[in-house]
């Protein structure tokens, strides 16, 4: 067994708001609904919390006045791991006796726009100037892509599929049954934001984007709230729930921008997930399903590769027809409906459902055999980061 303090720790608790598109609830009334949920889940109160940490909408001395949190440990920010950062931060604190039980959550909404601490204003210095210079590295190198007009990233990352299409063959077929089974997914997820079925025919017919993508290669811009609580490992006795342990975690530093990698189109998925390896004796055959971040279809597909499932332009035929993906196929891949069909939690979801799953609590989409490993992974471009859970 690798010793990293990662095992050190649990997810003892797990919480969700309400999910909507355009709901009007304000960011703060979101955080506390999902916050409250995940610290009763844990079967504690919120005095035992002594640790919060985010990246999002609402910040952390918001959250903990409207919880009536007094944090000794404050952490988050926007680092090698990306949009989960805040939880592996949490993980770390944890694990070396900062905090006992943190609470982590991630707040969007879909007109609010991103929360990115102002000079001057309240709370965590540091936390401030580490978000800003996480942003500053995402971004880096990205003068020439602005310059030809290509401002978003359905721009820059059309064009990693659109090389991956042109090295390895990779069609729009392929990218439609990932949309198709994140759909099926979504009819099982009361709390996903489109439920309705789609066809492929429906996938092909969708408007386009940004070539190659259509509108249904796209995710869904919601409001809502995920939290979840971590704790030490000592404390999954006292547990009400099934507490899930964290087995590895992998993050990368962003190098090579969104362009520039000799290795393009991969991406830091590739980089964070060696890491995740790296620091466990699990391997991807272990693998009983996979929460993977869909900003776009495609972004699927080269986490599939990143994380060794499929080799290079194997991606593709791995999803073909969408069996093997389903979620009584070789490996389920975003049960919940994924941020294409039932919203954009920017990764948070994933981490959710993969504790949904691996506690069996996942009702109608419950894979069966019941899994054991799951993995979770976030981001795309020069952002990724991955975790690997177990029962």
């Amino acid at each position: 067994m690798i010793d990293t303090p990662e095992k050190r720790v649990v997810i003892s608790g797990i919480g969700i708001s309400r999910i909507g598109r355009r709901t009007g609830i304000p960011a703060l009334e979101l955080t506390v609904e999902s916050a409250r949920g995940a610290i009763a889940d844990a079967g504690l109160v919120p005095g035992d919390i002594d640790g919060v940490a985010t990246f999002g909408e609402t910040p952390v001395e918001e959250a903990a006045a409207a919880l009536g949190l007094a944090p000794r440990y404050r952490g988050g920010g926007f680092d090698t791991g990306g949009l989960l950062s805040p939880v592996m931060s949490a993980f770390m604190a944890v694990a070396h006796a900062q905090a006992r039980h943190v609470l982590v959550y991630r707040t969007v909404r879909m007109l609010g726009g991103e929360y990115i601490p102002r000079e001057g204003g309240q709370g965590d210095g540091g936390a401030r100037a580490e978000v800003r210079a996480g942003v500053g590295r995402a971004m880096a190198g990205i003068e020439p892509l602005l310059a030809a007009d290509a401002f978003s990233a359905v721009n820059w990352l059309g064009m990693h599929c659109q090389r991956h299409m042109y090295l390895y063959g990779t069609t729009r077929e392929q990218l439609g049954a990932l949309a198709v089974n994140s759909r099926r997914n979504a009819a099982l997820n009361p709390l996903a934001v489109y439920r309705d079925p789609i066809t492929m025919d429906d996938y092909l017919a969708a408007r386009t984007v940004s070539t190659p993508f259509g509108l249904l290669d796209c995710d869904v811009p919601v409001d809502g709230s995920i939290a979840i609580v971590v704790s030490p490992a000592g404390y999954a006795d006292d547990c009400p729930h099934r507490p899930i342990r964290v087995e590895a975690m992998g993050g990368a530093p962003g190098t090579g921008g969104w362009v520039h990698r000799p290795d393009y189109p991969k991406m830091a998925s590739v980089d964070a997930a060696a890491e995740m390896w790296s620091r466990t004796g699990l391997t991807p055959a272990d693998l009983d399903i996979a929460e993977l971040y869909d900003g776009f279809t495609f972004l699927t597909l080269a986490w599939l590769e990143a994380l060794g499932v499929c080799g290079d332009g194997e991606s593709g035929p791995f999803v073909e027809g969408g069996s093997p993906i389903a979620l009584d196929g070789a490996l389920p891949v975003n049960t919940y409906g994924g941020q294409l069909s039932a919203g954009r939690m920017h990764g948070y979801w994933v981490l959710h459902e993969a504790c949904v799953q691996l506690r069996g609590d996942g009702g109608a989409r419950q894979v069966r055999p019941q899994p054991e490993v799951a993995v979770v992974s976030v981001g795309g471009g020069p952002i990724a980061g991955c975790v690997l859970l177990t029962r």
